[in-house]
Formats: structure tokens, C-alpha cells, sequence
């Protein structure tokens, strides 16, 4: 499928995509990613024996501080009122690791996938942060967009 880039003019320079003609919807996007590490990490994480306090609420709180910030943090995105932010951090023994899912809601002219992605990754960021002196060779993976919903292109899944 051939569709022009949305950030370029027909001249070909960057601007900021104008949605103020767009209809007010609800939008809802989910992302995902994950933190592989080994099996000795991961059960230190469960059994809360790392010397960093509460990973899990850390990375939460960082997940939706990232996710309100994120036209801060990505040039030509809109700043959304989001509704809602909700995150979920789980072990995966088959990793072995944690995965990290945010879904983001809001009722505007634009959608909330970048949100959705902004918070994964810096949820996922932070965990590294934290657990990097125990295994500096952790790797984050599979950063994706899960789910959206509402806007002119409707409803995608992966």
C-alpha cells in the first residue's frame, strides 16, 4: 500500500499534521514490549530481593509519566488529553523476562498510539535501569502496537 507520508508537504518538508478539521472520537491504543534476562534475575524480581525498591510501581509510575509527555518527546505529535493510562507489568518465565503493556484512552481529533508505544518503552527503560547492575546484558524486545481503536481507520490488531 503506497500512501503518502502525513508529516510532509507536497514539497517534501516536515510540518505538523493540522487534525483541527477531524471529528471528536474516542481512541484507544495498546502496546507492548518486553525485557528478557535471565532466570536467576527474573526471580530475584519476584522475590523483591533487588536493592531498588519497588521495581514494578517505579516502572509503572515511569510508564505513565511517559506516555502523558509524549508530544514532549516526539516532535510532531499532538498533545492529548489522555482519560486514561492503564499498565501492567508481568513475568514471562518463557523470556524468561517481564513484559510490559500500557493501553492509552483519550476523546480527540487524533490517536493515542504513540502514547501507548511511549509508554512501553520507557516502562521498559526504567526496569533495565534498575535491574542493569545485577545483568547489564538484558535486552528489551518487540516494542509493538497491540491494538487501536476509533478515528477514520477505525480498528487495527495485530
Amino acid at each position: 500500500m503506497s500512501e503518502q507520508l502525513s508529516h510532509l508537504t507536497s514539497q517534501g518538508e516536515v510540518h505538523m499534521v493540522e487534525v483541527g478539521d477531524r471529528a471528536i472520537t474516542k481512541r484507544e491504543a495498546t502496546a507492548m514490549g518486553s525485557l528478557a534476562m535471565s532466570t536467576s534475575t527474573l526471580e530475584l524480581v519476584l522475590q523483591g530481593e533487588t536493592s531498588k525498591g519497588d521495581l514494578m510501581a517505579v516502572a509503572r509510575i515511569a510508564a505513565i509519566q511517559a506516555a502523558k509527555r509524549t508530544s514532549e518527546l516526539i516532535p510532531l505529535c499532538h498533545p492529548l488529553p489522555l482519560s486514561g493510562i492503564d499498565v501492567a507489568i508481568e513475568p514471562d518465565s518463557s523470556l524468561p523476562g517481564l513484559t510490559v503493556q500500557v493501553s492509552c484512552r483519550t476523546t480527540g481529533q487524533t490517536g493515542v498510539e504513540m502514547e501507548a508505544i511511549t509508554g512501553v518503552s520507557i516502562g521498559l527503560v526504567t526496569l533495565y535501569d534498575m535491574l542493569k547492575s545485577i545483568e547489564p546484558g538484558m535486552t528489551i524486545n518487540r516494542i509493538q502496537l497491540l491494538h487501536k481503536d476509533g478515528g477514520r481507520h477505525g480498528s487495527w490488531s495485530c
